[in-house]
């Protein structure tokens, strides 16, 4: 009797329908990513016209109010009476949205008219102009400082900040704090070049404020890591949008003896390391050395060959400029050390010192260059 020999045929059958499974979740896997990346683009381009829409109402209540005159007479009736008129088409169209309506168009100036043949097309354009949620608009408008609010919206957009991180930003006041920051206040100034190479020490800031840490008074410097750890998403937000976090508590070898890096990132425009070393106390002269070895280890062991040699920071309660300044000038390895607040320094303050920067800056760039 013949032996049937099925078994070559019934494996090809398996290979075939494994290759088929295969290749229809790798449809299927295809179609899903198509529709959420559809999704993602539709909601983005709804966002999109829905400001570019408000900007243009706002622009249509200016100009209807001006009457051709240079300047807007403006009166409360207009608003009052344009609401009432326009309930009819939906919810959105309060005294209190109009009002946000015209003062958007009034704060973000785009020389654009739309005609009544190109409008779809003229709402585009003002769409790829006007890149923010109007949440973020809405929330912008309520910032008096005019190059605060050109300040945050450009951040915003590098960052990709939400209208929740945005919030945060402004009430902490990141603004000041960053133009008063080291190596950031000439940031104020309309000429800095911004063609100059990109350094360390106009990434990291002095200071830190880390009021949502909500540690009290005494505190371990354990219990400081744990904190930043449990509010990483704010810490990363505090420190800036090209911070990655990379470890903590990394390790290393050197000689008979293990040490740790408290906190590790990675700087994606600096495309470099950032070893962040946390001190409860003052910044010494031994904090400065220890980071060196640090660097120097890193450098070694941690460092992809198309990096830039990593960068120190050393986060500390308090700082003497000149015990930093003669720690850390001239080391091969960068180091920077910068002071932590746990709490918001009073916006009055700020600002007198925001100011007392400004004028400095001022004069010190008025002076005519010294002729070799």
């Amino acid at each position: 009797m013949a032996v049937k020999k099925p078994e070559k045929h019934l494996t090809f059958s398996r290979r075939s329908v494994r290759r088929g499974a295969t290749r229809y979740g790798r449809l299927v896997g295809s179609i899903r990513g198509l529709l959420e990346n559809a999704r993602r683009t539709a909601v983005r381009a709804v966002n999109g016209m829905l400001v570019a829409t408000c900007w243009e109402i706002g622009r249509r209540i200016v100009e209807f109010d001006q009457h051709g005159k240079r300047r807007a007479a403006y009166g409360k009736g207009l608003v009052e009476k344009l609401s009432r008129d326009l309930a009819p088409l939906g919810r959105g169209f309060s005294e209190r949205n109009l009002e946000q309506m015209r003062a958007f168009y009034l704060q973000w100036p785009i020389s654009q008219t739309l005609s009544a043949k190109s409008e779809t097309r003229g709402l585009r354009t003002l769409a790829e102009q006007l890149r923010l949620s109007w949440s973020h608009y809405v929330r912008l408008l309520n910032v008096k400082n005019e190059n605060a609010r050109r300040f945050y919206e450009a951040e915003c957009l590098r960052g990709g900040w939400s209208i929740r991180q945005m919030e945060r930003q402004i009430d902490s006041q990141f603004y000041e704090r960053t133009a008063l920051s080291r190596n950031k206040a000439a940031m104020l100034i309309k000429n800095q070049r911004e063609e100059n190479p990109l350094t360390p020490e106009q990434e990291i800031k002095d200071p830190y404020v880390l009021e949502f840490l909500g540690l009290k008074d005494e505190y371990s410097e354990n219990q400081l890591e744990e904190a930043l750890i449990l509010h990483l998403e704010s810490f990363l937000l505090e420190l800036g949008a090209n911070f990655t976090f990379a470890a903590r508590q990394k390790r290393m070898r050197i000689g008979d003896e293990w040490y740790r890096i408290d906190l590790l990132f990675y700087h994606r425009r600096l495309r470099c390391l950032v070893l962040i070393d946390l001190k409860l106390g003052k910044f010494t002269h031994s904090d400065a050395g220890q980071m060196h070895m640090y660097l120097n280890y890193a450098k070694a062991h941690w460092t992809n060959p198309d990096e830039n040699p990593p960068v120190g920071l050393i986060l500390c309660a308090q700082k003497d400029e000149s015990v930093a300044k003669y720690s850390l000038e001239d080391l091969p390895n960068k180091v920077l050390a910068a002071e932590y607040r746990t709490v918001l320094p009073e916006e009055k303050a700020i600002v007198e010192e925001l100011n007392r920067t400004r004028l400095s800056l001022l004069k010190r760039w008025a002076k005519p260059k010294q002729t070799q």
